[in-house]
């Protein structure tokens, strides 16, 4: 059994698990009348679904960190004979999912001492670098050895070394015991299920968790993602934010023309997460308001006519949206490193179910987006936002905001964009994002928002991008948010007068669409250097991003996160 040394003093722990610094975020609790509302078959069905997603969240343990479990079990012990560092120490790691995270001040969160990140997590072996992988990869593609070099570089492998090379075992194979387990629950959720379609996708899900096979995965997503009107939601989320080491193949010339040659995708590693929830039918009714418009987006998308998207401007939408009340958020999805997820558009490009026909399904969080504290919004607004437009911040905006974002993944290149590295996910969030705000005087026009929606949605969204501290070029959903407060700024689209944002709202969808535009053309040639050279340089922390974000820090002193989850661990112990 391996001991640990802790790497946070007690001073800091008890700082950072005091309530002003550790923020919670509250799923279900067991009288929930969502909870009680179900008929008992459904019950019967939260119950095994949740214990599969804590299954899941022992796996992707093991894919961020290969310490993470040992760790876990030796706080486990430590708290047992009374350690006080221990047990603060597994507050923050039970909050992170994880020994390492990052915090939201994007300071660096390293729980044990001589235990860091690598770019690899936990999917590459740790003495692994990025020169010594280029090296392996070249090497075994000029020896002919094609499929081996496609099991590394797909998304759903652990790399290991053989030898002098290296290996890639499917998730599948590799944590075979536990996907088994999570497969027994899963066909014991579908038993009980009171919905056909929800049992079906449910059966699906279990065989794709029984053998490593893409497609099997890819026939339980296209079913996931038809899913409209059901009771229950359970999602497995594969998405490869984490993976910083397989992008760094677009930095080497080449190997990337050698992958080319022989048609290797190099795809970063799939993290993976567990949701479990009840469908909230009136805000999913809310939703769907949107979906008669998609069409037209994507007909206005900029380039359209160059590339296909997920939405076809000419039949019906492949989109499915539902407001989802959590009871359980797990593994990758529940992780809380700086921030948690508002909502996941899924499956993502890199997933084989879109090559077969299947659509793309938006779930949105309620629990992660409620604001708890409305006198700490009014204290932020006060002190960042011109008074004179204050009538026109809302925080549900934010929730039209995400909603505009998330359909936005949907449009513009349907390909994956492997070629643009470790900027793909940056470059992806902001097109989401301007997909999001430059739609807006469209979506006004054509009945969705009223024109005091439009002023709200702007206003919001423009006071709401400005972070507290600067952060970390890994950090994609934030990168993107310097980036368009530098160019928005440049081009006038917001003021900073006498210390306060004042927006100069009919200005942003102009700017918004020319920043789409370049996006997007970025996509479609998929050139590395130009998307480096985009990120590089309009992600610009400025005098003004420092001054707003200092006023930001007095106000909210949060510096960690967690989800408490009271209904799914009643559950877990039926």
């Amino acid at each position: 059994m391996r001991e640990f040394e802790f790497n946070l003093s007690m001073e800091e722990l008890e700082k950072r698990t005091n309530k002003d610094y550790l923020m919670t975020k509250k799923m279900l609790k067991c009288n929930a009348p969502e909870y009680l509302a179900l008929q008992e078959g459904d019950k019967e069905t939260l119950k095994h679904l949740v214990k599969a997603a804590y299954i899941l969240e022992k796996i992707n343990m093991q894919i961020d960190c290969h310490h993470n479990l040992e760790f876990k079990a030796f706080l486990e012990r430590e708290v047992e004979k009374g350690n006080k560092q221990a047990e603060l120490t597994k507050i923050l790691f039970d909050a992170q999912k994880g020994m390492n995270a990052i915090d939201t001040m994007s300071n660096k969160i390293n729980l044990a001492k001589g235990i860091k990140e690598f770019p690899g997590k936990g999917v590459y072996p740790e003495d692994l670098s990025k020169e010594e992988f280029h090296v392996i990869l070249t090497k075994m593609i000029n020896e002919g050895k094609i499929e081996e070099v496609k099991k590394i570089l797909t998304q759903r492998s652990v790399v290991e070394r053989k030898g002098d090379e290296l290996i890639g075992i499917d998730y599948i194979d590799k944590f075979k015991k536990d996907f088994s387990k999570m497969a027994d629950e899963i066909d014991k959720a579908a038993e009980t299920s009171t919905n056909e379609d929800f049992a079906e996708y449910l059966k699906l899900q279990a065989k794709a968790l029984r053998t490593a096979d893409p497609m099997l995965d890819a026939y339980a997503d296209k079913k996931w993602a038809t899913l409209q009107d059901t009771p229950l939601e359970f999602t497995i989320t594969r998405e490869n934010y984490e993976d910083e080491m397989t992008g760094t193949i677009a930095e080497n010339k080449e190997l990337s023309e050698l992958l080319e040659k022989h048609e290797i995708k190099a795809t970063p590693k799939d993290f993976l997460g567990g949701r479990v929830g009840i469908v909230n039918k009136k805000g999913t009714e809310a939703l769907m308001s949107i979906k008669q418009y998609l069409p037209t987006l994507a007909k206005n998308m900029p380039y359209a006519d160059e590339y296909e998207q997920n939405i076809n401007p000419n039949s019906d939408a492949k989109q499915t949206m539902v407001d989802v009340d959590l009871v359980a958020v797990t593994g990758d999805v529940g992780a809380y490193r700086g921030g948690i997820t508002l909502a996941e558009n899924l499956p993502n490009d890199d997933k084989l179910s879109l090559t077969i026909g299947g659509g793309r399904r938006n779930v949105y969080h309620r629990q992660i987006r409620f604001i708890s504290d409305m006198k700490k919004l009014q204290e932020r607004l006060d002190a960042i936002l011109d008074k004179d437009q204050h009538q026109f911040y809302l925080d549900e905006a934010d929730h039209w905001f995400t909603i505009g974002h998330e359909n936005a993944h949907s449009l513009g290149p349907k390909k994956a964009c492997e070629t643009l590295g470790k900027y793909r996910n940056i470059i992806e969030e902001n097109k989401a994002d301007m997909g999001s705000l430059a739609f807006v005087d469209l979506l006004t026009e054509l009945g969705m928002y009223t024109e005091e929606q439009r002023k709200r949605i702007i206003v919001t969204t423009i006071a709401d991008n400005f972070l507290k501290s600067k952060p970390t070029l890994s950090q994609a959903h934030r990168v993107r948010t310097v980036m368009q407060n530098k160019y928005f700024a440049e081009r006038g689209a917001y003021d900073i007068i006498d210390g306060k944002i004042h927006v100069n709202i009919d200005k942003v969808v102009p700017i918004a669409k020319e920043m789409l535009a370049e996006i997007v053309r970025i996509q479609i040639e998929g050139d590395f250097y130009k998307a480096k050279k985009y990120v590089l340089d309009n992600f610009v922390w400025t005098d003004n991003m420092e001054l707003i974000a200092q006023k930001l820090q007095k106000i909210n002193k949060t510096l960690n996160g967690r989800t408490e989850s009271e209904l799914a661990e009643k559950l877990l112990n039926e």
